[in-house]
C-alpha cells in the first residue's frame, strides 16, 4: 500500500522506491508466489500454444514477477495481468494488481477503465474456456447452456470486484487518516503559534506591570522623601541661626517621614500578600503570585494610600502649602467652577502637580513656581511652571537624586486616560509641565 503526504518524505527508509524494508519484503514475497503460480501455469500454456515447456515456464515466471513493481508502476502491473489473461495464468497477479491500483492515488477513471478491461478479459476467457471444456468432455453430464454465462460472469466479478472494492476502501481510509493527521499537525502548529503569541503578550504584560509598579511606588513615596530632603537641608542651614525654625523643620521632617513610611509599608504589605489581606494563620510557602496580580496590588495600595491622604484636586492647597513650608515660592490659581470628576482623573491630576513640584525641588530649588488649574466643559487642564532658579547656594543645596522617571511616569498616566501631556523648557529659562485630561475618563 502506498502513502502520501509527510510520511512519504519523512519515512523513506527502504531501498529504491519502497518506503520501508517491510514493504519491500512483502512485495518480494508476493512476486515470488506469483512467479511460482504463473510458472506452474506456464507448463499448460506451453502445451496449448505448442511452445517448449521451458519457454512457457520462463514466460510465466517473468510475468508473475511483475508484482515486484506494483507500488512503482501499478498501471503496468494491471496491463500485464490483462495481457496474460488469455493464457489462463496470473490470478494472484490480477488480484493484487487491481487492489494496488485501486488503493493508489491515481484518478478513479483510470482505475475504473483498467478494472473494466480486466473484468471483460476474464469474462471472455471464462466463456471461451468453459465452452471448450464442455465440448471436449463428452462424458460429463449435460449442462444447460445458461450455465456458461453465469459461470463466466461469476468468475469475472469474483476476480475483479473484491480487490477493487477493498483497494478503494483502504485508499479512502488512508486518505482520511492522512487528512486527520495533517489537520492535527496544522492544529498543533496553530497552537504553537498561539502559545508563542501568548508568551509575547505575557512578556509585554510583565513589562507593563513592572513599569506600573515602579510608577506607583515613585508617585506614592518620592514626593514626600524629596520634601524631607529639602527640609533636612533647610534644617542644617538654620540649626544654629534660628533654633525655633529648626525645631519646626525637624517636626515637618518627622511628619513626612512617618507618612512616607506608612504609605510604603501599606504598599509592600499588599505586594507580599497579593490581595492586601493579612492572615492570622502562620505563613506557609505560597505559590508565586503572577506579576499581573502584583501590579494590581500595587495599584490598589497606591489607590488606598491616595484615598487615605486625600490626593484629589481638593487637596492641592495642602500640597502647595507643603512646598511653601519647604521654602519654595509657589502660587496656585484656579479657573472655572470646581466639580466632581472620576477618581482616576482627580488622582492623575494631583500626581502630575505633585511630581512637577518635586522636580522643581530637585532641579530648580528656590525658583518661583506657578501652579494653574482650569476646569473646562469637557476637560480639566493643569500647568506647573517655574521661573529660572537663582544662583545655587552650596550650603543650602539639597543635592536631590533624580531617577529620570518622573516625566515619563506623568506622561504614561495622562496618556492612559486619553489626555495630552507636554513638558519642556520655557523661553525665559524655566521649565513648564502641562497636561489636559478628559473629564469623562475612567
Amino acid at each position: 500500500m502506498t502513502t502520501t503526504g509527510d510520511d512519504r518524505t519523512t519515512a523513506m527508509t527502504g531501498p529504491w522506491w519502497w518506503e520501508r524494508w517491510r514493504g519491500a519484503a512483502l512485495d518480494a514475497g508476493l512476486a515470488l508466489a506469483s512467479a511460482a503460480e504463473c510458472g506452474a501455469e506456464g507448463v499448460e500454456f506451453s502445451g496449448d500454444a505448442g511452445l517448449p515447456t521451458p519457454v512457457g515456464v520462463a514466460f510465466g515466471v517473468l510475468a508473475g514477477s511483475a508484482l515486484l513493481f506494483r507500488r512503482r508502476w501499478p498501471i503496468a502491473v494491471v496491463l500485464i495481468s490483462i495481457a496474460i489473461t488469455p493464457a489462463q495464468m496470473g490470478v494472484l497477479l490480477t488480484v493484487v494488481g487491481l487492489y494496488t491500483l485501486a488503493a493508489s492515488e491515481l484518478p478513479r477513471r483510470i482505475t475504473g477503465a483498467l478494472a473494466g478491461m480486466s473484468m471483460a478479459g476474464t469474462l471472455i476467457v471464462a466463456l471461451v474456456r468453459t465452452s471448450q471444456d464442455m465440448a471436449d468432455d463428452a462424458s460429463s453430464p449435460a449442462i444447460g447452456s445458461e450455465f456458461v454465462p453465469f459461470f463466466a460472469v461469476t468468475a469475472a466479478i469474483g476476480v475483479t470486484a473484491p480487490p477493487v472494492l477493498l483497494g478503494l476502501y483502504v485508499g479512502a481510509r488512508r486518505r482520511l487518516v492522512e487528512g486527520m493527521r495533517e489537520r492535527a499537525d496544522s492544529l498543533e502548529r496553530e497552537l504553537m503559534l498561539l502559545a508563542e503569541r501568548a508568551e509575547e503578550r505575557a512578556e509585554w504584560a510583565r513589562n507593563e506591570e513592572r513599569t506600573r509598579i515602579a510608577r506607583e511606588m515613585h508617585d506614592v513615596v518620592a514626593h514626600r522623601v524629596s520634601l524631607m530632603v529639602v527640609h533636612a537641608a533647610a534644617l542644617q542651614a538654620v540649626a544654629r541661626k534660628d533654633p525655633e525654625k529648626a525645631v519646626k523643620n525637624a517636626a515637618l521632617v518627622g511628619d513626612m517621614g512617618r507618612q512616607a513610611l506608612t504609605e510604603l509599608r501599606e504598599m509592600l504589605g499588599v505586594l507580599r500578600t497579593g490581595d492586601g489581606t493579612k492572615s492570622a494563620k502562620p505563613a506557609r510557602p505560597a505559590e508565586p503570585v503572577p506579576l499581573a496580580a502584583v501590579g494590581h496590588a500595587a495599584a490598589a495600595a497606591a489607590s488606598r494610600a491616595v484615598d487615605e491622604e486625600g490626593p484629589s484636586l481638593a487637596e492641592l492647597d495642602e500640597l502647595v502649602g507643603q512646598s511653601r513650608a519647604a521654602g519654595m515660592a509657589v502660587d496656585l490659581s484656579v479657573e472655572g467652577e470646581p466639580r466632581d470628576y472620576a477618581a482616576d482623573v482627580e488622582q492623575t491630576a494631583y500626581r502630575v502637580v505633585q511630581e512637577a513640584l518635586t522636580n522643581v525641588h530637585k532641579h530648580a530649588a528656590g525658583a518661583k513656581t506657578h501652579v494653574r488649574l482650569a476646569h473646562r466643559t469637557s476637560e480639566i487642564a493643569m500647568q506647573v511652571e517655574n521661573e529660572p532658579p537663582p544662583e545655587p547656594d552650596e550650603a543650602a543645596d539639597a543635592r536631590l537624586p533624580s531617577g529620570g522617571n518622573g516625566l515619563v511616569g506623568m506622561k504614561e498616566r495622562v496618556t492612559a486616560l486619553g489626555g495630552v501631556f507636554v513638558s519642556g523648557p520655557t523661553d525665559g529659562g524655566g521649565f513648564r509641565v502641562s497636561a489636559v485630561l478628559p473629564a469623562a475618563a475612567g
